[in-house]
């Protein structure tokens, strides 16, 4: 029998870049529990993978939004700001009591929503990269904070306290709100028309232009949304702290956190490429190594120098991979003989 000429090489499968985030996810997980267990402290415990959790839950809802304005093609640097903000109208309207939580809840969810909305028109209404528009709208924002209030404001009754502190088999309450939010966000990228023109846009807007796709309408709604889910992890915190805060936010960094958890995640800063189940194993990962920087009192400059280098080592992995897909340049006086 004759050998069989011409049959193409076998190629190997590559692993996905979602699968990467969750591999490392392991190995910082097993080398964390490691670590602390050397340290003469238990790691897998109930009470601290319910603070893991917990990390995860804040900084989820943020990060889940971000990539949703990130796979646009547009950014959002006025989150931190939104999260004060919804803290602070939630206290405010809940401090009349228990008949003002949902008021509270809508209030800060409408206006987190209404801030977002601006920052979609301001992109692409008067044509601003999304990082000066945000930043902008985010700076005005700080700025009335800062000189409307001063210290804490109101109060959380002690029936929307219950959600910081409710646990579902060992699940912080506020981790599965979080995890719901990331499946409904995975669904309207992947089933919905909106979610594919939100790919169509941070692909390429002109192509997506020609294509017959409205692209001012995609980048609106994923700024509102973004912003909806920065409240959401407003009203979180004013759940666990009780009083609102006009530096809540800020303090928590989580305008560049959610964009390294993003990036880590595997989504392109560039826009159209990227999934909110990265984004997840990259908030994960975050939160295991703040959780074990904690446990373990490693210095806050350390701290930032272990997360520095985690970002700046995975996106060199997703740039070396990227190369390593395109095809291979031709070059004259290179064919092959004939």
């Amino acid at each position: 029998m004759s050998a069989v000429v011409g049959a193409r090489p076998v190629r190997r499968r590559r692993l996905s870049t979602t699968a990467i985030v969750f591999i490392v996810l392991a190995a910082v997980l097993v080398l964390s529990a490691v670590l602390v267990t050397a340290a003469g402290k238990p790691f897998f415990t109930a009470g601290n993978l319910a603070a893991v959790l917990t990390l995860m839950s804040i900084l989820g809802f943020v990060a889940i939004g971000q990539t949703l304005v990130i796979i646009a093609g547009s950014l959002d640097l006025s989150v931190p700001y939104v999260v004060s903000t919804a803290s602070i109208i939630g206290a405010g309207v809940m401090a009349q009591g228990p008949a003002g939580i949902v008021p509270g809840v809508l209030a800060a969810l409408a206006v987190s929503a209404g801030i977002g909305a601006v920052n979609g028109l301001i992109v692409t209404g008067l044509r601003v990269h999304g990082f000066i528009a945000t930043l902008g709208v985010g700076l005005i924002i700080s700025g009335w904070l800062g000189t409307s209030f001063q210290g804490s404001f109101g109060s959380a009754p002690p029936e929307f306290r219950v959600i910081g502190a409710t646990l579902i088999a060992g699940v912080p309450l506020s981790t599965i709100i979080m995890l719901a939010c990331a499946a409904l966000a995975a669904l309207l990228l992947h089933r919905t028309r909106l979610g594919h023109h939100l790919y169509a846009v941070g692909g390429s807007a002109s192509v997506a232009r020609l294509s017959g796709v409205r692209t001012k309408v995609p980048v609106v709604v994923a700024h509102a949304l973004c912003s909806m889910l920065a409240g959401l992890a407003g009203l979180l915190l004013l759940a666990r702290t009780s009083v609102g805060s006009p530096t809540i936010g800020s303090q928590g960094g989580y305008d560049l956190m959610s964009i390294a958890a993003v990036v880590l995640g595997g989504t392109l800063l560039a826009g159209g490429v990227g999934s909110v189940l990265g984004t997840i194993g990259g908030v994960a990962i975050f939160a295991v190594l703040d959780n074990v920087m904690s446990v373990l009192e490693v210095n806050p400059f350390l701290k930032d120098f272990i997360r520095g280098s985690v970002i700046v080592l995975a996106v060199a992995l997703y740039a070396w991979r990227s190369v390593q897909r395109r095809p291979p340049r031709f070059r004259p006086g290179k064919e092959a003989a004939p």
